[in-house]
């Protein structure tokens, strides 16, 4: 059976910029990046990685749009981490609000959606 998902991947359109993004505002670390022989329109792959979740950034010389997707963080200090990527500038898709618990352990949880340099959705909970 399945376990898990091992990584989350995306077109990026400026690497170094997304690199910076994910690093800067949520703690990510970049920790490997490759070319792919054989895929010529296909520049790099970069892997960041924040605990056990890892996203992979694939850099096109042809542009290519990201569109219907997300991902989801989980914040042990939900206020503190809305207001440090808003005072960032990072665009709120969606404001803060109390969506219906999916588990018990959810209950008062907070939910937000900020939107990535490619248009990507980073939700957050916590």
């Amino acid at each position: 059976m399945f376990t898990r998902i091992d990584h989350v991947a995306f077109s990026v359109k400026d690497r170094q910029k997304s690199i910076d993004f994910y690093e800067k505002n949520f703690g990510f670390k970049k920790y490997f990046e490759h070319g792919v022989p054989g895929i010529p329109d296909l520049e790099k792959v970069v892997y960041l990685q924040l605990g056990d979740t890892v996203l992979e950034f694939e850099h096109w010389t042809q542009e290519k749009e990201n569109k219907g997707y997300h991902f989801c963080l989980i914040s042990d200090d939900f206020d503190s981490d809305y207001q440090k990527l808003k005072s960032a500038g990072i665009p709120v898709v969606a404001e803060p609000h109390i969506p219906e618990p999916r588990t018990p352990q959810e209950t008062g949880w907070k939910r937000v959606v900020f939107q990535g340099p490619d248009g990507e959705l980073i939700e957050f909970r916590g």
